[in-house]
């Protein structure tokens, strides 16, 4: 039997993927002293049992050092087996080492995680692939396309092309086009330093097209709105995106209603910012597909064969 808990930055997250798989969730309290340290603390008994504990890893730092707190007191009090749920792996664009006298970012999180404790990971579309070879456990990666593909499938795919922001995302652009049937498109982009974008390209024809762009996440948006007015100064009809992780942080949201963009389609695996402009940002649950993954993991079913697109 299955215990769920779910840390604070997730814990709506957490409620309706445990709903979703039929359970509810573990009680967890959480005191904080006036110098900022926290303590957690599981209400109720977990020897013996394996425990699901949920929680994103995006800033602040905190929700990650209350996801190791939680994974260590699981440990103490006996949990047969642990698995971390993150929505979202913060660290992921820090995957390898770009230039001299850098940390891998990513690894280190890995090492933290397992060194916490944990049995299994479960996560969705990690910024690289490579980073599941960082864990000594088993890594689960999900794909947003097991629910982006539907979405797209019930458009009108007469002149649908779909495209990617930077050349990264290429192999998952041409994924989303082949499953799909359609044209692809890339845009080049040179950056002088990170989240600010020097010039872009693009690349592909996109005249007259209804152009997707799809990416694993938005952060300030930038990236994703340049290459949408360039779409369409390309002589794009239309403009929309795909991001996964919508982590829509500083001028992002004022960045994505200014913009030539139709709509930015994400998931909910973080929290919209409260009293932002969402006119154009449509969520798409995913506590479904996390929660079909618990059952298969209690059935010892395929997760590949049943749920990833």
């Amino acid at each position: 039997m299955l215990k769920i808990l779910a840390g604070s930055s997730s814990h709506a997250f957490g409620a309706r993927v445990a709903e979703a798989f039929g359970a509810d969730l573990i009680p967890v309290n959480t005191t904080r002293f006036s110098d900022g340290e926290f303590q957690v603390s599981i209400e109720e008994t977990v020897r013996g049992k394996e425990v699901v504990i949920i929680q994103g890893t995006y800033p602040p730092t905190d929700n990650l050092f209350e996801l190791l707190l939680l994974i260590d007191a699981a440990k103490r009090a006996s949990a047969k087996r642990i698995i971390a749920m993150i929505p979202y792996f913060g660290w992921a664009r820090q995957d390898r080492k770009d230039k001299p006298r850098v940390a891998i970012g990513a690894k280190l999180v890995a090492n933290l995680l397992t060194a916490a404790g944990i049995d299994r990971l479960i996560t969705m579309d990690l910024h690289a692939d490579q980073i599941q070879g960082f864990f000594e456990v088993p890594v689960d990666h999900l794909y947003a396309s097991t629910i982006f593909i539907p979405y797209l499938e019930q458009l009108d795919r007469t002149n649908l092309c779909i495209a990617t922001p930077d050349t990264g995302g290429t192999k998952r652009a041409n994924s989303y086009a082949k499953r799909l049937g359609v044209d692809m498109a890339i845009c080049y982009k040179q950056r002088e330093v990170a989240n600010q974008v020097e010039s872009m390209t693009v690349i592909g024809n996109v005249k007259g097209k209804d152009v997707v762009l799809v990416d694993d996440m938005c952060d300030t948006a930038g990236t994703l709105t340049k290459a949408a007015d360039l779409m369409m100064e390309h002589g794009a009809k239309s403009v929309r995106a795909l991001c996964t992780h919508g982590v829509l942080s500083g001028p992002a949201y004022e960045r994505i209603a200014n913009s030539s963009l139709t709509e930015l389609v994400i998931t909910d695996s973080m929290p919209l910012r409260e009293g932002a402009d969402t006119a154009k940002i449509k969520v798409l649950p995913v506590h479904d597909l996390f929660a079909k993954t618990l059952t298969c993991l209690v059935e010892e079913r395929s997760i590949s064969s049943e749920l990833i697109v």
